[in-house]
């Protein structure tokens, strides 16, 4: 069976989340500039994603290596294509989430936008526990109604995301994170201009923070 997110073109969902009504191609990438600047990290894993958006702040002096995972073929080439300056530290890896988690490499910092609602938090929580990062940077999307998918010319493109979306809550996520051994640290809020909003919650493994075991 063909998941929805193999069918839908990066152009599409590009035009989609950069439209003024929506903005938030824009914010996740001044969000990612952040998440990849806040860590004393190496390496990094982005859970999701799909052209790069965000991949230009990659600092090579601080990175030795960067993990791009999606499910589609075709944004991974996308990837690679716009960002040849990254060449010898970006490994791109399309794999299901839902289903081939353990392939995935360590990495010391972990970054979920807008891609938990996709998998759900037990997936979640197994991805973390793969991965063993030592940061874990997630963004969600809070909404003021039972709309997820923002009005716009594209909207149709997404019709069958209905069929694999989970609605995740702040609260519900950092108790699941917390299961997993890791303590919230940091909480950033940006406001969209439809009323929804972006929430980035950033976890550390409790050993870390604690120095207990």
């Amino acid at each position: 069976m063909v998941h929805p997110w193999e069918v839908i073109s990066l152009s599409d969902y590009e035009s989609h989340m950069k439209l003024d009504s929506v903005m938030q191609l824009q914010s996740l990438n001044q969000m990612m500039k952040n998440q990849f600047h806040s860590y004393p990290v190496s390496s990094v894993m982005i859970l999701g994603i799909a052209g790069g958006n965000g991949l230009e702040h990659i600092d090579k002096n601080k990175f030795q290596k960067v993990y791009g995972v999606d499910i589609n073929r075709d944004y991974l080439r996308v990837v690679k294509k716009r960002y040849p300056g990254l060449s010898g530290i970006l490994e791109c890896i399309r794999l299901n989430l839902m289903e081939e988690s353990d392939r995935l490499p360590k990495a010391e910092l972990l970054i979920a936008n807008l891609l938990i609602e996709y998998i759900g938090y037990d997936c979640f929580q197994k991805i973390t526990g793969q991965v063993q990062p030592e940061y874990v940077s997630c963004v969600i999307q809070v909404n003021v109604d039972d709309r997820w998918v923002s009005g716009s010319p594209y909207i149709r493109v997404f019709d069958h995301l209905g069929t694999v979306h989970h609605q995740i809550e702040e609260d519900l996520l950092i108790y699941h994170l917390n299961k997993s051994g890791y303590t919230v640290i940091d909480r950033t809020e940006i406001p969209l201009p439809d009323g929804k909003k972006l929430v980035q919650s950033d976890f550390k493994r409790k050993e870390a923070v604690t120095g207990q075991i």
